[in-house]
């Protein structure tokens, strides 16, 4: 049984919301927290909106103080990440008990120190988390269900645009699963099972090539992506082409993991939930 009472979720946009509402929904204390002149957050009854700077340590401190937070969730995006480190400041002067930092995607640990990106950034924060001993949980999740869309420049009667070859296994798990799983752990089970722990989940495996015949239309092999967003989604393909795309990858052995480092091992840590699957999601 969880020993955490009170929970503070910073940011809430993609993921932050969602999980602010299953939270809620587990009648515990959530306070979402979120930047000054940030869009009006429509949080359930019973949650509390605090506008905050969060480049402020003493200020978001303050807030985990006043709301006695065990459990701090970051669910910044990419621009916010390097910025995490304050917040672990911050949680460390307010006595948080453990930490999320935002991941939500694709696995991120045993990157070398020497690289450099979004991956390299993420992994980062966690050696600070490390260092300053807070416990922390790593969440991997592969890509959004719910952007595949964006992700392959798909629209109806279109192709998915993809970099390289398109038939490497790639996890995909839905938001509203991300959500609902981290509301049921910390509210089910014990700090041994989740203070500094990688959790790997997995909606439904499966390959660009593979997807793109599920909505019925074909692959159009692309060197990269032009436009707003274009460089990022490059990336991307480029690390699910390398194979980490899957939730299991192993970056130091460049090799699926096994065991607790399978990709969706730990799905097993929500019994009985049935995960949402592509074409659900997607009305296909």
């Amino acid at each position: 049984m969880s020993v955490y009472k009170s929970f503070a979720v910073i940011g809430g946009g993609t993921v932050g919301l969602p999980v602010v509402n299953a939270l809620a929904a587990k009648n515990v204390a959530v306070v979402l927290l979120s930047r000054p002149g940030s869009s009006t957050k429509t949080a359930p009854p019973g949650v509390q909106v605090v506008q905050v700077d969060l480049t402020d340590t003493a200020a978001v401190a303050a807030v985990f103080k006043e709301h006695k937070v065990d459990v701090a969730l970051s669910t910044v995006g990419r621009g916010g990440v390097v910025a995490q480190k304050l917040l672990v400041d911050a949680a460390k002067l307010g006595a948080v008990k453990l930490f999320f930092p935002s991941e939500y995607g694709m696995p991120t640990d045993i990157v070398g120190a020497s690289t450099e990106g979004p991956l390299a950034a993420k992994n980062h924060i966690a050696a600070y988390l490390k260092s300053v001993n807070i416990p922390s949980t790593r969440v991997f999740t592969g890509p959004f269900i719910e952007f595949i869309p964006w992700l392959v420049d798909y629209s109806d009667g279109g192709k998915f645009k993809v970099v390289g070859q398109g038939e490497v296994q790639i996890s995909f798990t839905s938001i509203t699963d991300i959500a609902g799983f981290l509301a049921y752990i910390l509210t089910s089970l014990p700090p041994s099972e989740l203070e500094n722990r990688v959790l790997r989940l997995e909606g439904e495996r499966t390959s660009l090539k593979d997807l793109a015949a599920q909505f019925k239309t074909s692959v159009e092999r692309v060197d990269s992506f032009p436009g707003e967003g274009g460089q990022i989604k490059t990336a991307l393909h480029n690390v699910i082409e390398a194979g980490a795309g899957s939730t299991g990858w192993d970056w130091a052995k460049n090799a699926e993991g096994t065991g607790s480092n399978a990709a969706g091992s730990a799905n097993a840590l929500w019994p009985g939930h049935q995960w949402k699957s592509i074409k659900e999601v997607h009305n296909l």
